[in-house]
């Protein structure tokens, strides 16, 4: 992030020291300066390159870690204790930091105006970096865990894909409601009477979850660290967040006493406390000085792009936050209308029966209808069919989440036994001996076909799958209205459940909020107390992600029966009645969910009919005309 600051006349006071006003000043005094304009140009010219030289602009990167009582998080693990005795657990660390500023000796402060950072533990987030700052000495930083209100209710689909504020990258962004989450703080946690394990019993009574979402312009915080600081070249400043002081110091929080979770709605005494104990959870490590420090960042080059293309206008809408696209694949209008042939040519199996559209049928919201997938040779897979649209806006593919593009995606249900069964050398071949190489060459400036060229093509075509007209989009437009029941449904499904605060929705939001209806998260969602499929576990190796998987968006619900990773449930009504009634609790359960009664959070038939109602608000199927 580039920092351009004003440069006042008071900032070059200190160079008279220097020497370089001084040869200056000598050279006017003594009248070597020539009155003539030439003369005057080049000795103007000689002092301003001097000035340049003597203040080349410094770096600052500052980074931050996730402490609890001085020593390294230990996600996910029940090591830790609140003043009241109750171990718990962290599983998310995320929070926003704003209007970053550094003081003057002289006691003035250069502020780096509309400075934003997104943190985040679990996506290894924990560093910003500011560049062309004056340099000089400096005795204190300061900056805002929050945002101001200008940003805070600031237009979110108007910040690029790597925008800090981009709310499909930070998932802090409540949506509907406006304004982003300061801070969010989850994890997992037990009564002080309950056994002080590392891990928990699985389906133990006594485990329960917390969420701690700090938010509201009035709760933005100040945070001030002296520390003294000599800015040149490429400054690193190491602070540390101390968690254990956010939940104990100087007011001590208890979840049994004080409550599980807060949403920092007016005059709640958690949003209170943690306003209070966060000036102190930060402190400064050290500072030092880089040395050869190179993180500049790369941008890749378009992958085999052809001299002539007709570029792909790819429509936002105006809720929607903006993509991160793919730099190396640009949507060209040849490489979609290829892609569009791949994924219906049936030759893409190995007995020239079944094409990627036969599992992801345009009419079922690109799903399959079926409880688990079916190959191309009858047989049938782990887990159920996943929908294919919005994908612009995700980051990781697959249930579990083992594709990190669509390009790797793609390529994996082609050549799998039990699937499509195709090896790369024989689809390549098969290609290249029908009329495809004319719509390769089109797409990529040449008639070779490649396992490469076949992926991005495909990529290119399901980035364009989007879904963002469905009621509820024309509701907010104002050219439809709900009915009384979908508009108690909405109600249900945006506001959470907490009778501490009087407020008794059905808490939906969490998991599956903004205008995508999901999150980038995995989560287990108490399907089950043991795990036949670990999911995101066999990924990443974690014990700690067994049970957890993909949190689907909700668009197009009503088209897209069975449900859940393994389809378990066959109509929404049995999906409502599981968060109801049928909920699991495990060690890794979601924290948004552990919180809530055992079974779920209880709702009457007539706001399960409710909910079951705005669901179906969100269908939105423009596909099954065109294809």
């Amino acid at each position: 992030m580039t920092v351009r600051s004003q440069r006042e006349p008071a900032r070059y006071a200190k160079h008279v020291k220097s020497g370089i006003f001084r040869v200056f000043l000598r050279l006017f005094a003594g009248k070597i300066l020539f009155h003539q304009a030439c003369g005057w140009r080049i000795c103007c010219s000689a002092f301003v390159l001097l000035i340049a030289r003597s203040a080349q602009p410094a770096t600052l990167q500052i980074q931050i870690s996730p402490k609890v009582s001085g020593e390294n998080l230990q996600p996910s693990s029940f090591r830790y204790q609140t003043s009241a005795g109750e171990t718990f657990s962290i599983t998310r660390v995320s929070y926003l930091l704003s209007d970053f500023g550094l003081q003057r000796d002289d006691g003035s402060w250069l502020e780096f105006s509309n400075s934003v950072a997104w943190m985040d533990f679990e996506q290894n987030r924990d560093s910003v970096r500011f560049s062309d700052v004056p340099a000089g000495q400096f005795r204190a930083l300061r900056f805002n865990v929050g945002l101001n209100a200008n940003l805070n209710h600031a237009d979110v689909s108007k910040f690029a894909a790597d925008h800090p504020l981009n709310p499909n990258l930070n998932g802090l962004h409540w949506s509907w409601q406006g304004g982003y989450i300061f801070l969010a703080l989850e994890g997992l946690w037990r009564h002080s009477n309950a056994p002080t394990l590392h891990a928990p019993t699985l389906n133990t009574p006594t485990l329960d979850g917390w969420a701690y979402h700090l938010a509201r312009d009035t709760n933005s915080t100040r945070i001030t660290l002296a520390t003294p600081l000599e800015l040149t070249q490429e400054t690193k400043v190491e602070l540390d967040f101390d968690l254990a002081n956010v939940l104990n110091a100087p007011c001590s929080l208890s979840f049994a006493k004080d409550g599980s979770s807060t949403h920092s709605r007016d005059g709640d005494p958690i949003a209170a406390a943690l306003v209070r104990n966060l000036p102190g959870s930060f402190r400064v490590r050290h500072a030092l000085q880089l040395t050869d420090a190179d993180i500049s960042a790369t941008h890749p080059k378009p992958l085999y792009l052809p001299v002539n293309f007709t570029p792909y206008e790819f429509k936002l809408n105006a809720t929607f936050p903006i993509p991160d696209l793919p730099r190396d694949n640009p949507l060209t209008q040849e490489r979609v209308a290829l892609g569009k042939d791949l994924f219906f040519d049936k030759k893409v199996s190995i007995n020239d029966q079944q094409s990627c559209a036969d599992c992801h049928l345009p009419q079922k919201g690109f799903t399959d209808g079926r409880r688990t997938a079916r190959g191309a040779e009858g047989e049938f897979g782990p887990r159920k069919t996943m929908p294919l649209f919005n994908l612009a806006w995700k980051q990781d593919f697959f249930w579990d989440g083992r594709a990190h593009s669509l390009r790797q995606q793609v390529l994996e249900p082609i050549q799998n036994p039990i699937e499509m069964h195709q090896s790369l050398t024989n689809l390549v071949a098969k290609l290249a001996a029908n009329h495809y190489q004319d719509l390769f060459t089109k797409a990529f400036g040449s008639p070779q076909i490649t396992a490469e060229k076949i992926a991005l093509a495909l990529e290119s075509y399901l980035l364009t799958l989007r879904s963002c007209n469905a009621k509820f989009d024309r509701v907010l437009r104002g050219e439809e209205k709900f009915t009384a029941e979908e508009q108690r449904g909405f109600e249900l499904f945006s506001t959470e459940y907490d009778p501490r605060r009087g407020q008794f929705g059905a808490d939906c939001f969490h998991c599956h909020g903004g205008p995508l209806f999901r999150s980038q998260a995995f989560g287990n969602n108490g399907l089950d107390e043991t795990f036949s499929d670990r999911g995101r576990a066999k990924v990443t190796g974690k014990d700690s992600d067994a049970g957890k998987f993909a949190v689907p968006s909700l668009r197009n619900v009503a088209l897209t029966a069975p449900y859940m990773h393994d389809g378990r449930f066959k109509t929404l009504e049995e999906v409502v009645d599981h968060y109801t009634t049928g909920l699991k609790r495990s060690a890794t359960l979601d924290p948004n969910l552990a919180k809530h009664p055992d079974g779920g959070i209880p709702l009457t038939v007539g706001d399960k009919r409710a909910l079951v109602a705005f669901l179906k608000t969100l269908t939105d199927n423009p596909y099954a005309q065109s294809n």
